[in-house]
């Protein structure tokens, strides 16, 4: 399989991500896809995260639910606060009495009604210790852990970060996914590392072919691996079925995803190390209406308005709840994990960009080489063909053309030579540059110089050489002096021995 460059899913515009690893082949309608679908695959679309968020089906033995648009695509954190004073206003309520009015006025279920008698009015202890119990409630609700106490021989309250008085609450945004069912995408988590994922991708295609019966007409093909927090990696496949007649298509994601959730085929998925599956499909206008307008259990009425306000890009981002710190934490990994993943992407299209302009350096100097040589094969070719037609010419008299051609040159000529064209100009010209060039020159001589440091050393250099050479005198005078009293012992000598021989 080769590995391209294109489209990844997932991405805000699927674009800038890392393409497919198997050859994409071409939807076209073929038969219907052996797979069966059983009744509920709509079930899948919310499933256990329809109170956290919107997904797209449950993991395979996952104990934690997704909580967003799966994971990774939920990276722009527009929070709209923990706690807000209105709500810290609406919660206050709770010893005025208002909280018990507010629900009697309506039908609520056996749990808000208990959590209701915790909050306000425990009736466990008979005295002022209940007012005090209920304080405590009250704190372990805003915490979202512990179990409030309100009566006796009556179970008592779990106080959730689910419920609708924890305080640890905030609301960000997801990237509505805009893969189509038929464009076949499956997003599956692994519990290992992208280099490992990598490094057995071959075999990894064959495994999951194995788990769809080993098909002939059948071809699984790997859209793009991604990295996730815990050491974890996604990696979106999509499958081809072929036809007798030769054409071929996209197995539907919720077809395929709804085989996945088999009971032995997820076992089999478990210990191919698949900790969770999701099929990546848009969702309708009326789904998205309906999320965005009734918040979800737990969330803030106020909140959820204020984020809806806030949203930055409604047509492309939806507000999903964050309940809790951890949940918080892994969307801040997730960020973390796509900025790296953003700036690795574009440290190779900067390396691109570099590489590119040294391609363009080099061939605008090949180009202007080749240009030059151009010129000069022209003039050569030129020459010839001048040399060619004299000698085609020789012995013939000038004909009606040749004298029209030199007509025009010479008033060509006159034309250049003319004080107010062309050469005239170029002259002038040429007289201004040198004028330009000269000034230039003494305006520079003008403008040097010398710093008084270095001037200090010169005058010091100056000076150790002026007392060398001082030095260097004195010795030649002194030799100077020997020399003489060298000639005058040689010449009393002489005049000793000529009058001695006399």
């Amino acid at each position: 399989m080769a590995f391209n460059f294109g489209a990844t899913t997932g991405t805000p515009a699927n674009q800038g991500g890392f393409g497919g690893f198997g050859a994409t082949t071409t939807a076209s309608t073929g038969p219907a896809f052996s797979f069966t679908t059983p009744a509920n695959t709509t079930s899948g679309l919310f499933g256990a995260t329809q109170n956290k968020g919107f997904g797209f089906g449950t993991g395979f033995g996952s104990t934690t639910t997704s909580t967003g648009l799966g994971t990774g695509l939920g990276t722009g954190l527009g929070f709209t606060g923990f706690n807000t004073s209105q709500q810290q206003q609406q919660q206050s309520v709770l010893g005025a009495g208002l909280f018990n009015q507010s629900f009697q006025s309506t039908p609520q279920s056996n749990q808000l009604i208990n959590t209701a008698s915790a909050l306000s009015a425990p009736t466990l202890l008979g005295d002022e210790r209940d007012a005090i119990l209920a304080k405590w409630n009250q704190l372990q609700a805003f915490w979202g852990t512990g179990k409030g106490f309100f009566m006796n021989n009556t179970p008592p309250v779990e106080f959730t970060q689910e419920n609708p008085f924890c305080r640890f609450k905030a609301v960000g945004f997801s990237y509505i996914p805009n893969n189509k069912d038929e464009d076949g995408m499956i997003s599956l988590i692994f519990n290992k590392k992208e280099s490992d994922i990598r490094g057995q991708q071959q075999q990894l295609v064959e495994s999951l072919h194995k788990v769809l019966g080993g098909h002939q007409t059948l071809t699984v093909n790997v859209e793009g691996v991604k990295t996730k927090a815990d050491n974890q990696t996604e990696v979106i496949i999509y499958v081809v079925e072929r036809s007798p007649n030769g054409t071929s298509r996209r197995v539907g994601a919720s077809a395929l995803f709804s085989y996945f959730e088999q009971a032995h085929i997820k076992a089999n998925m478990q210990q191919l190390g698949v900790t969770g599956a999701m099929a990546q499909t848009e969702l309708s206008p009326v789904q998205i209406k309906q999320l965005i307008q009734n918040p979800l259990s737990g969330v803030d009425p106020i909140i959820w308005e204020q984020a809806k306000v806030d949203n930055p890009d409604p047509e492309r981002l939806i507000p999903v709840p964050m309940i809790g710190f951890k949940e918080l934490l892994r969307r801040l990994e997730v960020q973390d994990q796509m900025t790296k993943q953003h700036q690795s992407r574009l440290d190779i299209i900067s390396e691109d960009i570099g590489e590119l302009q040294k391609n363009q350096t080099t061939t605008m100097a090949k180009i202007g080489q080749y240009k030059r040589k151009l010129m000069e094969l022209s003039h050569r070719v030129l020459q010839v063909l001048i040399k060619q037609e004299i000698q085609r010419k020789s012995g013939f008299a000038i004909q009606a053309e040749e004298e029209q051609l030199r007509v025009q040159l010479d008033t060509i000529q006159s034309e250049l030579n003319a004080p107010t064209q062309f050469k005239g100009r170029l002259n002038e010209l040429m007289s201004q540059i040198r004028m330009q060039n000269h000034f230039g020159a003494v305006r520079s001589e003008e403008k040097y110089y010398v710093d008084a440091d270095l001037l200090r050393e010169i005058k010091q250099h100056l000076k150790q050489q002026q007392e060398g050479v001082s030095h260097l005198i004195s010795i030649i005078k002194d030799n100077h002096e020997d020399i003489k009293l060298i000639e005058q012992g040689l010449n009393d000598n002489l005049h000793m021995r000529t009058g001695f021989l006399s």
